[in-house]
Formats: C-alpha cells, structure tokens, sequence
C-alpha cells in the first residue's frame, strides 16, 4: 500500500524533526524476533514485550519480514506521537509492545505465555559466534577472541565524552577573524583526504590551498610562501610501496623537494599536522624534523585486516601546539587504516610516553590506555596512536580529526558539543599558535 507507506514515512520523519525517537530498526530479514534482538544488543538493555495484539500465529508474528518498523520513545512522548499518527492516518497499523527492563533478559510474551527469556549477552554471543569463528581463520585468531570476549554482562558504553575544554569556545572568531594564514593542504598520487582538511583548517580561520607533491617537485609551489602544512589521508601510491613510504621517498630522493621540506621544518614559525597516510610519511621524515628522531615508524596492524571504526583516544600531557588545553580529554575519533601499529627505531614506546612525545592513545571505556582489539584497533603498544616533536610544532597522528570535526560527522556525539566536535579545537589552537 504505497500510499500508507508515504504516510507512515512522513509520520516518522514528523517525529524525528520534533526529536521524539530515541531509537529505530527496521523490520527485514528475521523479522520482528531479530529486530528486537538487535536493538538490545546496541542498547545493551533488556526487554520485555507482548505482542499479542499482532495476531495468533506465533511464528508468523515473529517472523514476518514484510514492511515494518520498531521505534522505542519516552512514555512522557506517547500522547505526541500518538496525534502524529493519527494525523497521518496510519494509527491502526501501530502498536505498544513493549518497554526496556533492567533484567538484560529478552522477554517475549504471546497470549499470556511467555514464549522466549533469554539472555542479551548470551544472544549477543550466538549472534556474533559466525563472525567470530570466520574472523579467527581469516584474521589474526587472537584479535578476534578478544573482540569476542568484550561480549559481557553489564558492559559500559563504548563511546563517551570527558573533556578538559569547553568545545563551543571558539577564540578564533573572536581574536583572529581579520587575517588568514596560508596553510598548504598536502596530497600525492592516492590521497583522499585533501577536501575534509581543508574544510577543517577553513573553518578555524586559514586559508587553505591544496598543493600537490608534484607542484613541489616541478618548482611551482614552494613551502617558503606557507605558515604551515598539513599531510592528508588516504592511500599514497596505493600503499604497495608501504604505509607512506612511496610518498616519503618523493620528498627524500628530490633533491628540490628535499630542499623545500628541510627549509620548512627548520623555521621557528612553521608546522604541520600529519595524519594517518601523512602521518605515516612524516613519520619517515623523522631525520629532518627537528626533534623528531625518537618518532617510531608504522606497520601492518596486529589484526592483519584494515580497520574503519569510531573509537575512544584521550589527548595526552606535551608540547604539541595542536592539543594545547586539551589535555585529559577522552572522546571518540574516526580510525581508517591497515598499517597503523607503531614499530620503534629506537628507544621504546614507554620512553616516548615518559618524554611527553606520545601525545594520543587509545582507551577503553574506563578511560585505560588498551592494547585490546578492537578498542585498539591497530594493536600499538600502550595504545599510542600520536607523536609530536620536542617543541610542539609537528604532530603526527594515525586518527582522522579532520573527518569528525562537526558535531554532525559523529555517529555518536555528546549533545553539549553544538555545532563543532571537540576535535575542532585542534585546528583552533593552530590559529591560535600564530596569533
């Protein structure tokens, strides 16, 4: 029926621009059993439903996968959700069936029976018991057992915010509005990330200008005319030649480039931010960056896959200019990479976390640096995941702030934010070192 689909659509749509839904799944495959499922298993809660109002046949209630959605909202919200319904004229077709309980069981009852009382976490674990078994022959087995067991009773939210800041201050509108410092947005054969870079360093007062290594090389753009740079993500020279190595070696064995980069890092007045793809190439520049030897280089992640998730870092005591007040801060970052663990030249990774050159680390939700996956995601020791030089002018860094620096961009945010995440604040403290 195309036409109560329209309405039951606009009836949604209705209800999350007045923020009445605190969550939504579909009905599909494994009909409403797996919906309910699913949705305890992401919020972790138990619940306890009839659903004997939906007809007599117990499996095809359960079962059904035809056109369907489960919506859970604040009882104080019914009365406004229900004239939303009844206003689009869609109110026979929903149903009360249920409500979260503290018990972290699944209750489903038909008829007065109670027909299923089972375990979030236990179904969790046979919902994931595939996953993990294929993970554990084609990945490396022990990332995939710890992934597994992180299934447990009472688990605390993944994703949290505990900030040492307040993100909606923002210093550079009001002190620096009138001029624009040129920075140089870095990319080479492969790199995606220019665009959102150069968004995040626009918003916070620069003016960016996007420079190809080849612009370098051929002369036409020198590092001369730039207060600072930044290394964007992605995939230089589809990594064959190893994470960022192809793109280092541009710079290393070019004798112009060369030239332009030493000259860069040497000036009192510059910096640059390298992160994930440019993190692992400035990473290799180490022996040209003043105050960088100690940087450790980046290899294959321990599990053997690439990884893209959303995890939890906490902004470490140093100089990084970048970081500047944000130290103590834990709050969650996009990660997209397959060679990010750190592997140390010299040195080790406690000497780094001692000497305040480690400046980011991953953390699990009691805020402890992990090595566990995928909490870490990358398998580095200690969790560290970001470096920056002796006197704070360049940071490295594997997490991809530039990708969450609006609220919006998040797929979990604090509401207290407003517009700009907290990762805003890296790109603020650029302008701001220059002021």
């Amino acid at each position: 029926n195309v036409a109560m689909f329209k309405a039951g659509f606009v009836a949604l749509q209705s209800m999350l621009e007045h923020d009445l839904l605190l969550a939504y799944h579909d009905r599909s495959d494994g009909g409403l059993i797996v919906t309910l499922c699913e949705m305890a298993i992401a919020g972790r809660s138990g619940l306890s439903c009839d659903v004997s109002m939906l007809g007599t046949d117990q499996l095809a209630v359960l079962f059904s996968e035809e056109l369907g959605v489960v919506v859970q909202v604040l009882e104080t919200d019914c009365a406004a959700i229900e004239k939303i319904l009844n206003d689009a004229g869609v109110e026979s077709l929903c149903h009360r069936i249920g409500t979260p309980v503290p018990t972290g069981n699944l209750e489903i009852s038909h008829n007065g029976k109670l027909i299923i009382d089972e375990s979030i976490v236990d179904l969790h674990r046979a919902w994931s018991a595939t996953s993990f078994r294929l993970q554990s022959l084609r990945d490396n087995p022990e990332c995939a057992l710890e992934e597994f067991e992180l299934i447990q009773p009472q688990q605390k939210p993944n994703l949290f915010s505990k900030l040492s800041f307040d993100p909606t201050d923002d210093f550079t509108t009001l002190n620096f509005a009138n001029t624009q410092p040129c920075i140089a947005i870095l990319r080479e054969e492969g790199v995606n990330g220019q665009i959102e870079m150069a968004a995040a360093f626009k918003s916070a007062g620069f003016s960016a200008v996007d420079v190809h290594m080849s612009d370098i090389i051929a002369g036409r753009v020198s590092l001369k005319d730039f207060q600072g740079i930044a290394a964007c993500g992605g995939f230089s020279y589809g990594d064959v030649l190893g994470a960022g190595e192809g793109w280092s070696k541009s710079i290393l064995y070019n004798a112009r480039a060369y030239d332009d980069f030493s000259q860069f890092f040497d000036r009192p007045d510059s910096f640059g931010l390298g992160v994930c793809n440019g993190c692992q190439m400035m990473s290799n520049l180490y022996q040209i960056i003043p105050g960088a030897s100690h940087w450790p280089r980046f290899v294959r992640n321990k599990s053997e896959q690439f990884e893209a998730r959303f995890t939890m870092a906490e902004i470490l005591p140093g100089a990084s200019i970048f970081l500047h007040g944000m130290q103590g801060s834990m709050m969650p970052v996009v990660v997209s990479h397959g060679e990010g663990r750190i592997e140390m030249r010299q040195g080790s990774a406690q000497q780094l976390l001692d000497s305040k050159q480690a400046c980011l680390r991953f953390v699990d939700a009691d805020g402890q640096a992990s090595e566990i996956y995928p909490v870490n995601p990358n398998g580095s020791e200690l969790g560290l995941n970001g470096f920056t030089n002796e006197d704070g002018r360049f940071t490295i860094m594997m997490p991809h702030p530039e990708r969450v620096f609006r609220s919006i961009q998040n797929s979990w945010r604090d509401p207290g934010w407003g517009e700009y995440s907290p990762w805003m604040r890296v790109f603020r403290n650029a302008r701001r070192w220059l002021a």
